[in-house]
């Protein structure tokens, strides 16, 4: 454990461990030290030079992000020299720089923007190319537009420490060095798992998701189609940082009102469908149970997982749960057993899907998606695309009163809730589990073990002589540690839930961006998940196999859990597929 020292910050005292740096060392003085390229825990490389202080006694400016603090340190963050270096840098980073502000996806939310206004720049000062844009589309999820990167790094570092996957990197060298992959490869040719982790780290419009809002409207604007929407359970503790609202602020009744009016015929919770697959998940861990295995069952929720597992680890691909993903299953049954009910052909019928996962846009690309003959979800957007229609149509979203969701696909049990979070698959999951195999209610629906936002959490549980090992993990790298683990016989578990982006869904690559200060001085992970607990604390349903949309869905028209009708419509296949990165 480090020892304490105590340094000088613009005249603020601040005991801080030895280990530290200034940076962090200021965030701690309640100082803010401006930075393009450092992100806490991730990337801090001293690359941006924005974040350089003065040092009394040192020779020349210190990069705060990298400089370790000393004991009786004086710093300064905010002299004139200081001052007119950030703006020079800025001028500087300006002169190659694309200058479509107005029309680029990240205007009013641009770190780099921010900065330059604040520093008063002159975008001029050093001339300006303009360079023309340098775009990859190729990739379903993002676009790519280097005449916009400033080479700050954080996606690169994401990519490679965050996801283990390490597609891009750093090409070339001097004036022409750029980031890209290898072989300058499209990235869609690259081993990329879609999850957008790059995207949301990215200070400037370099990286943005593919914005499919326009085939939404179209299909709004569409009388032969009927237009349903649903968002996934993350999105109601997410969308509001889009309108000002503080982070964790649950809007789930204004979601549905906002939905509403932007004119779906149908307005449904994919919650729903969250139960549902706990189900038949559930159902299929019990039958391996029984038969023996292979151990462990791995959750398939995630679709950016999924793809790391079939490139990365082929050999767990009979390990993963069959069952598609609450996208997928809501999309199936709206075509199947709501078509139906409402006497329509499934092909008349547009699913929109409101995801925080930027790979649900290559989810629903996959083979076996398609149960009724056509794509289970025609459209995914990202919260951040859903916000932006919200705009577009004029809709005062801080002032509408909150409103249910449809019937059908509108009641969610708390355990559909929590699936937003880490360890929310997991805990939803053993819930309903232990009933079943006790024949009683749990003492505490409450399975602490395997929340929070540690990188590995193990629980074992004791369910009449049946001991249960289970594991959960975020995080591509951390899944990458977890999967060696179980193949080298380390670790021995049956039931492993992973989700692709850290922290889970509350942090996918689809949410709310945020600034590199916000992402280094708070724990978005922890402060999101709270919206989805608490929500799930203060329900009388918080087990999915008590929710009575299930239960008629069960008795109506799927016949059981596990069923040849349930397989039909929620159960899919992957497969094994070629590295290339």
């Amino acid at each position: 454990m480090s020892e304490n020292v105590t340094l000088t910050i613009n005249g603020i005292s601040v005991t801080v461990p030895s280990d530290a740096t200034i940076i962090e060392a200021a965030f701690k003085a309640g100082v803010r030290i401006p930075t393009l390229c450092y992100l806490k825990d991730l990337n801090a490389i001293g690359a941006c030079r924005i974040c350089l202080v003065e040092v009394a006694g040192a020779r020349g400016f210190q990069a705060a992000c990298v400089a370790p603090v000393a004991d009786g340190m004086v710093v300064n963050t905010n002299t004139p020299a200081l001052r007119n270096s950030r703006k020079g840098t800025l001028e500087l980073i300006l002169s190659n720089h694309r200058s479509d502000c107005l029309s680029c996806p990240k205007n009013t939310e641009c770190e780099l923007q921010s900065l330059c206004y604040e520093y008063d720049v002159d975008m001029y000062k050093y001339g300006n190319t303009d360079p023309e844009p340098d775009i990859d589309d190729s990739a379903v999820h993002l676009i790519r537009d280097n005449s916009k990167c400033i080479l700050c790094r954080r996606c690169t570092a994401a990519c490679e420490k965050n996801q283990h996957v390490s597609v891009i990197g750093l090409s070339q060298r001097g004036y022409d060095t750029h980031i890209g992959s290898a072989f300058e490869m499209p990235l869609s040719e690259t081993s990329c798992v879609h999850c957008g982790q790059c995207i949301v780290v990215c200070p400037t419009g370099a990286l943005t998701e593919r914005d499919d809002t326009d085939k939404v409207w179209a299909a709004l604007d569409d009388p032969t189609k009927h237009v349903v929407i649903a968002p996934a359970p993350s999105v109601r503790a997410q969308l509001g940082e889009c309108f000002g609202m503080p982070i964790g602020t649950n809007v789930e009744g204004k979601l549905a009102a906002a939905l509403r009016r932007l004119g779906f015929d149908n307005v449904f919770d994919v919650d729903t469908a969250a139960d549902l697959t706990i189900l038949e998940e559930g159902t299929e861990l019990l039958h391996r149970v029984k038969e023996g295995g292979p151990f462990p069952l791995i959750t398939s929720c995630s679709p950016g997982w999924i793809k790391f597992c079939e490139y990365y680890f082929p050999e767990f691909v009979p390990n993963l749960s069959s069952c598609k993903s609450p996208q997928q299953m809501f999309g199936a049954l709206t075509k199947s057993y709501f078509a139906e009910k409402i006497e329509k052909d499934p092909k008349d019928i547009f699913v929109v899907s409101v995801m925080p996962c930027t790979a649900k846009k290559f989810e629903i690309t996959r083979d076996h998606q398609s149960a009724n003959g056509v794509p289970d979800i025609d459209v995914s957007i990202t919260t951040r695309e859903l916000a932006s229609m919200i705009k577009r149509a004029g809709i005062m979203f801080d002032k509408l009163e909150d409103e249910k969701f449809d019937d059908v696909f509108g009641i969610a049990s708390g355990a559909g809730h929590i699936f937003g979070a880490t360890g929310g698959v997991m805990e939803a999951a053993l819930r309903t589990v232990v009933e079943i195999v006790t024949e009683q209610k749990p003492e505490s629906l409450e399975f602490t073990d395997v929340r929070g936002v540690e990188a590995i959490k193990e629980a074992e549980y004791d369910l009449n002589g049946l001991v249960v090992k289970v594991a959960v993990t975020s995080g591509l790298e951390n899944a990458y540690k977890l999967l060696n683990m179980i193949k080298n016989g380390e670790k021995e578990y049956h039931f492993v839930e992973i989700m692709a982006c850290p922290g889970g869904c509350v942090n996918g690559g689809g949410q709310p961006t945020q600034s590199g200060f916000v992402r280094s001085t708070i724990d978005l992970r922890a402060e999101r998940a709270k919206a989805l607990y608490n929500e799930d604390i203060g329900m009388e349903l918080r087990t999915s196999h008590e929710n009575p949309t299930i239960k008629e869905l069960y008795e109506t028209y799927l016949e059981e859990p596990g069923s040849h009708r349930a397989h039909e419509l929620l159960h899919t296949e992957y497969m094994t597929r070629e590295i290339y990165k």
